[in-house]
């Protein structure tokens, strides 16, 4: 007997399970079961699953009956026409949703030239194989598929314009790319998602060569000059908010420049570019700590009562700053107020960002590299007609990751560029052979290369190197918002640790891999100084092994076992100190043996 489960939950039994299946999925294409069922049966298991539940995804497939598919040419030409519609497809049951179960089942043939009487449904375009962001990659079908997943991670992380009314809105941090351009080679899908009028990235001249060893793994060189005229150029916005509060008590925040007898009082300079109202102007040039908008707060735990009884005014300073490590200007200031009717600032302020030594870049193919160096453009390679490369690239990143596509991407573009037409690089249709035969009429060579001169020697260079165009994007991922050093800063309250984290002015973790990379250079003596950063003297009661108590009255230490006063200063760290504590607090005794 064959266990059938609905929803998960088991239902029943039967004995004849096929039968049982293909009766189901009719009786749902003629509309006596509802459409959003799915029907699986798992042979292996012996169990047939019915869901019906929400958060499956599903997929529309056209329904394939004794080999031949139930949207005919005639329907297509309705389509077109706009006499039929997709619900009445749907309706009618000649395409219909299955789910990653049911499709367990199906037998799903990429194109009708390829139906057989075995097929139980047909894809309506391949390209719907892919999501929404594999399909934007260029020749997709011609790369691995673990390329295909890193590049369509890449093309979320890429700067462009995300939207076009980023001017009145105050996201919390956004990335624009000053000149972004839509691609020379572009999937049809780049319409449908709106990226051809959003686009992430510039069409840029790559060169596949070595160079001098800068661009080695796969770190990318780049053309100063490109640099100097946009190349990657991009702004980052940033807003804070800060908001005064009303407390219990009736006190509340005030926004202003801050009194100097306000506790934590920064100083004049500090202040000197806020208005009267305490908030700074927009087009202002700030840098970090300085003071965005000027804010004082209350004591805590003060109420106004004891605020009247004591004869204290006292607040202290509560002002909105730059972050760490930012130089930017005021983009706008936006003045408002909550829903409890309290007064909400919000200033955002812009950074330009410029390619930098470090700073990522990635193809569409899943090919990302950091700038590892920026040369001057008559250092760089050129062609007999003059041209330089935008970017180089390092060849050893193409045969180990068998990513063909930028290969054929970058003739395309090359064809696309002359021609001045633009691609169709969708999945399962670009024509390779084609691109060749156009670009050896344009008087190429069918395969991209050219004969490039030492930019430094003014030689030939002995092989001939594949040049042409491709789409490159500038990832968020940047020097300038990474690069993080101390020497002394804050210490955690709890661990006597320092701080962790960039924001924090945190320290830098230095684990015990580290450690052993310190000893085998022979440098061992530079650990006392990396692992004592709590380093404490902690008193120990000799007797019982326990930490001993200070009372302060009498100037004196005791031991809260045995009150006695044998008691020595042991070194240990603050965190073990913790760790003792801990363990007292869960009754276990952790005794400590002291030598004489």
């Amino acid at each position: 007997m064959t266990e059938i489960y609905l929803d998960g939950i088991y239902t029943g039994k039967c004995d004849n399970a096929e039968e049982l299946v293909q009766s189901l999925k009719e009786k749902r294409r003629n509309n006596v079961l509802p459409a959003q069922m799915n029907i699986a049966y798992h042979e292996d298991k012996n169990e047939i699953q019915l869901n019906l539940d929400g958060g499956r995804v599903r997929r529309p497939l056209i329904v394939i009956e004794n080999g031949t598919p139930k949207l005919t040419d005639e329907m297509v030409k309705d389509i077109k026409e706009g006499k039929l519609t997709w619900s009445d497809i749907i309706d009618r049951h000649i395409i219909e949703y299955l789910d990653a179960e049911e499709e367990e089942n199906a037998y799903v043939a990429i194109s009708k030239e390829s139906l057989t009487k075995e097929h139980t449904h047909l894809e309506i375009d391949p390209v719907l194989i892919l999501g929404v962001a594999a399909s934007l990659l260029a020749y997709p079908e011609k790369d691995r598929g673990d390329r295909l997943n890193y590049g369509s991670r890449m093309i979320v992380q890429s700067t462009g314009i995300y939207l076009h009314n980023y001017l009145l809105r105050d996201d919390t941090t956004s990335h624009l790319l000053i000149h972004s351009q839509r691609p020379i080679t572009s999937s049809q899908t780049t319409n449908a998602t709106g990226l051809a009028t959003h686009p992430t990235g510039q069409n840029l001249i790559i060169a596949i060569m070595p160079y001098y060893s800068y661009n080695i793994e796969d770190s990318i060189v780049i053309n100063k000059s490109s640099l100097e005229r946009g190349l990657g150029r991009s702004l980052f916005i940033r807003t804070y908010i800060t908001e005064s509060r009303r407390y219990w008590g009736g006190q509340e925040d005030e926004i202003g420049i801050p009194d100097p007898e306000v506790r934590g009082y920064k100083s004049e300079e500090k202040y000197s570019m806020l208005e009267e109202d305490g908030i700074i102007p927009p087009e202002t040039k700030v840098k970090d700590t300085d003071v965005l908008v000027g804010k004082t707060s209350p004591l805590r735990f003060l109420g106004i009562q004891k605020e009247i009884r004591m004869g204290i005014k006292d607040r202290r300073e509560n002002s909105l700053t730059v972050t760490k490590g930012e130089e930017c200007i005021v983009e706008k200031v936006i003045l408002t107020s909550t829903k409890d009717g309290n007064t909400l600032v919000k200033v955002s302020v812009r950074e330009p960002k410029i390619p930098e030594i470090g700073d990522k870049f990635a193809s569409r193919h899943g090919q990302k590299g950091v700038i590892g160096l920026i040369v001057p453009e008559e250092d760089m390679p050129f062609t007999k007609d003059g041209i330089t490369p935008d970017i180089i690239i390092n060849p050893h990143a193409i045969p180990s990751r068998m990513t063909v596509g930028q290969l054929l991407e970058i003739v395309a573009g090359k064809k696309g560029s002359l021609e001045g037409k633009e691609q169709d690089s969708t999945a399962f249709k670009g024509n390779a052979d084609e691109i060749r035969h156009e670009l050896k009429k344009l008087g190429f060579r069918d395969d991209g290369k050219e004969r490039l001169y030492n930019g430094i020697t003014g030689e030939i260079i002995d092989a001939p190197i594949l040049i042409g165009m491709g789409y490159y994007q500038r990832l968020y991922h940047m020097v300038s918002h990474k690069i993080h050093s101390r020497s002394r800063g804050p210490v955690a309250l709890l661990t006597k640790q320092p701080t962790e984290g960039r924001s924090k002015e945190g320290g830098l973790r230095f684990g015990e891999m580290e450690k052993d990379c310190i000893i085998a250079h022979g440098a061992a003596v530079v650990l006392k100084e990396r692992f004592s950063s709590d380093k404490t003297q902690i008193p120990i009661c000799k007797e019982c092994g326990i930490t001993a108590i200070q009372d302060k009255i009498k100037n004196k230490m005791y031991c809260p076992l045995c009150k006695g006063s044998k008691i020595v200063n042991v070194d240990m760290s603050y965190a073990f100190k913790l760790l003792l504590d801990e363990l007292r607090s869960m009754l276990i005794y952790p005794q400590i043996v002291t030598e004489d």
